[in-house]
Formats: structure tokens, sequence, C-alpha cells
């Protein structure tokens, strides 16, 4: 019989770990990476509420947790629990907490406090990825992707059926208010006025706080849609006062809602949306836009809308990105859900080449043939646009645009497993959409490192980020404020 030898396995044995963390964990390591980044950003907005303030406990330090926090974003595990779990059984995240463990309470307090900050070191970081040469912003792709809301589409009510339901609670809580009375009088009857029984049944309290919540919702829609009411009718005067019109007259916007507009009782500001890649299916949830750069898939600009449509988004980003870059791109490409005159005749008059389609391109249709020759006098935007992108030069540029952006959303999704908002409400989502953003571009910027890097830059006593960025006042302001 042939003896099997094996690694001594002992449970038991007790271990002398390394003094120090550093050797804990590869020298190109995700963490020790991103400690080092965090070192160039300027935390002052984060670290300045601190100052000065008596405290019963002494707070952790809000470095730590800005690191742990976008390395744990970075990683897909964003929720506190997940972190503070992590906290206790990871070693990447027990080295960037110096073995620290706050709970998840006071890591989702700390989220919820500095978010509007934490959403601001998406400059700071994409500032950092275009010294590093990651953005040249010869050619940028814009897309939007719908990421579910931390909310059931089933908590969602229409207008019409806020109305019905409205009238069935009232006339349901006023038949149990009769039958709670008649109780009341029966108990009088037999055992005494003195007997206490004027409490509510529990139906009654959850049909009126439900009837409330129903009526609050309906107001809301109310005067959602008298707002828009009043924009349009201003718009439609300011057409009269043109002169008149072909056609018929345009009907006068109402102010009551339409009977299919929804709201939702858990995230009242997120909007139900066509699900991506499932046709006729819809989720209750958010539109998140990303403009990104060709040269390294760097997002330089990032927004959250409730609106399903694309169209009205593109205006705006590209603006952002103009003051998150101070640089005006060469060529933007977006798909047809983007195309307006409008939009196309404000990325040229920015001085960019528009590469807008009219029209959505099915797979497996024909293309068309080269166009040959000048241009035709009289075209309009729409068909000058359809030649511009059926020419050879055209078709190369507008072929790259699902090579820039799409895989972005696939990074951050499948990739990363972001596929629903941990917070709710637009302005909470907009900044937790931020730091996924921030964080995909410390990724894109840590692979970058990793293949420039030179093998001696910890032999030689360097940081590891002082061979990719010149060092920035960051480090120093947070090295002040972890000595105070």
């Amino acid at each position: 019989m042939t003896t099997r030898t094996f690694r001594p396995y002992d449970p038991e044995e007790l271990w002398l770990l390394p003094p120090s963390p550093r050797d804990w964990l590869p020298e190109d390591h995700l963490a020790y990476f991103l400690s080092d980044l965090v070192d160039e950003l300027d935390l002052t907005p984060i670290l300045e509420p601190y100052r000065g303030v008596t405290r019963g406990t002494v707070p952790y330090h809000p470095q730590m947790l800005v690191t742990v926090l976008l390395y744990a974003y970075a990683v897909g595990l964003p929720a506190s629990r997940q972190i503070a779990r992590e906290l206790e059984e990871d070693v990447a995240f027990r080295v960037l907490a110096a073995n620290q463990r706050p709970d998840f309470r006071t890591i989702s307090d700390f989220r919820k406090q500095h978010l509007t900050a934490l959403a601001k070191l998406f400059v700071d970081v994409l500032k950092l990825c275009q010294r590093a040469g990651l953005v040249k912003l010869g050619h940028i792709a814009l897309d939007g992707t719908k990421v579910k809301a931390n909310a059931s589409k089933h908590k969602a009510m229409s207008y019409s059926r806020m109305v019905t339901e409205e009238v069935r609670l009232k006339a349901e809580v006023e038949a149990l208010l009769k039958q709670a009375e008649a109780a009341d009088a029966r108990d009088d009857a037999a055992y005494g006025p003195d007997r206490r029984g004027d409490e509510w049944p529990a139906e009654l309290a959850r049909r009126e706080q439900r009837l409330a919540t129903i009526r609050a919702a309906k107001v809301v829609l109310e005067h959602e849609a008298q707002a828009a009411a009043a924009v349009q009718q201003a718009a439609r005067e300011a057409r009269e006062t043109e002169g008149p019109r072909r056609g018929r007259p345009s009907q006068p916007p109402s102010p009551v809602p339409h009977p299919k507009a929804q709201r939702n009782f858990t995230d009242p500001e997120s909007r139900i949306m066509p699900a991506p890649g499932a046709k006729g299916s819809v989720i209750q949830g958010y539109n998140c836009q990303a403009a990104v750069d060709a040269t390294a898939q760097i997002i330089v600009a990032a927004e959250v809308t409730d609106e399903p449509n694309d169209k009205q988004q593109a205006q705006p980003l590209l603006t952002q990105v103009l003051v998150n870059t101070e640089q005006v791109p060469r060529t933007v490409s977006m798909d047809a859900g983007y195309f307006s005159e409008a939009n196309v005749g404000a990325v040229a008059a920015l001085g960019c080449e528009p590469l807008i389609p009219p029209d959505r391109q099915l797979h497996g249709q024909p293309v068309p043939a080269v166009p040959r020759g000048r241009p035709p006098i009289g075209l309009s935007v729409a068909d000058r646009m359809r030649r511009t992108l059926r020419t050879k030069r055209g078709r190369r540029l507008y072929a790259r645009r699902k090579a820039i952006v799409e895989p972005v959303f696939g990074q951050i999704k499948q990739g990363r497993g972001f596929r629903q908002f941990l917070l709710r409400g637009m302005r909470k989502v907009r900044g937790e959409w931020a730091l996924i953003c921030t964080t995909h571009n410390m990724l894109k910027l840590w692979t970058a490192w990793r293949r420039r890097r030179r093998p001696a830059c910890r032999s030689a006593g360097r940081r590891p980020g002082e061979g990719l960025w010149a060092l920035g006042s960051g480090r120093k302001a947070n090295r002040r404020g972890r000595e105070q």
C-alpha cells in the first residue's frame, strides 16, 4: 500500500505574522495603490468638520474611512454591512483600516454625512488621469444605462389608481370608524362607561396610513402636472407671438396629471424605466449617464436623471466634460437616442465633430453605399448626418463608439456587480453614481500604473504613485489632518 505524504496541516498552530502590513499583500495590490492615491487627494472638505469639535468618543480617522469606502466600491462590496464583515475577514480591508473595525452604522453614517464631498473626488481623480496621460479627448462617447433604484416597482401607483384607491380606502376607513363606535357602545353597555374602549383597530390604522400616503403622492403628481402645464403654456404663447403656423392649432396643456403618471412610495424620485436589454420589461430606477474618453476608457463626466429619454442629456453632459477637463474634445459620438437638430448644432458650435445617427442601426442591416462627391446643397441636418456616417471615415469613427462607452457599463454592472443603488433620492443617488465612476477611473489608473511601474519603485524608497504623476498638495493636507 502506497503511503501518501501531505503538507503539514495544523489549524491550531500559532502564526508569527509580518510586523509590517505592507508585507501582507503583493506590492502592486490595489489596496496599496488606493491608499497612496488617497494621499494625493485633498480631503480638506471632509476633515474640516472635525476640527475644534469636542466629542464624547474619539472618531475614526476620516481618511481611513474614505480609503475603505473607495476600495469597497472598487471591488464591488459597497454595502456597509459587507464592509464591516470584510474588515474582520479580509486582509486587504484590514490593511487599509490599520486593523481597526468600525461597525456598519459608523460606515453608513459617514457615507451619508460626506456624500457630497466624496462625489467631488471624481474631478480630483480625473485630473490625476489627465496628468497620467490617460485622457486625450480625441474621441469621447456618450451613453446611458438604467440602474435599479432601492425600491420595488410594485410599490409604485399610477394617478388613475390613486384616485380609485383614495375613494375605496376612504369608504373603508369610514366603515371601520363606525364599527369602532359600535364596539365602544357595546363595551360601555356591558362593562360600564369607565372601561377604555377607544383604541383603534389595527386595520383602521393601516388603512388610514395608506390613505395618507396615497393622498400625499397624489398632491405631488398634481403639483408636478401644474408646473409642467405652466411651462408648456408659456412656450405655446411664445410660439403664437411668432406668427401663424400651418396645421391644426396646438391644444392647451392640461394641468391634470396623466392617468398613467406614477409615483413610487419607497423612493418617490425614481421612475419606471425600460429595462436594459429586455424588450418590453421595465424597472424602477434611474437613468445613469457617462461620457467616456477613448484613450483608456476614463469617465470624464457622469450624471443621473429621472428621465428615461437620453435626448435631453447630451448638452448638460457635454458641458460637464468641458468643465471637468477644461478641454474641448475633437469628436463626440452618441447613439440614435441622443439625436436632435439642437444637439447636433450644440456639439458643432463647441468646435467638436458630432456623430449622432438620426436612425437606429439594426444588427445585420445592409450597409448603404458610400456617398461620393460633395454633399448636395439644402440637405437637412438629419440627411447631412446620415451622409457623414455613410462615409468610410464616418463608419470607422462611429464604429468605435460601442467599444468606448459600452464596455464601461459592462465593467461596472457585470464585473463589479453594481446593478442597484443602495441609497434613495436623487441627491444621494447622484453621489453614489459619482463614487462608482470615481472608483472606475481609479481602477483604470491602477491598471496603467501596473503596466508602467518600474520594478525597483519600492526598493528605491518611493511610494507607488510617484512614478505615474507629480505630487500635489493633497498629500500634505491629509498628513496635517492625520497629525492633528
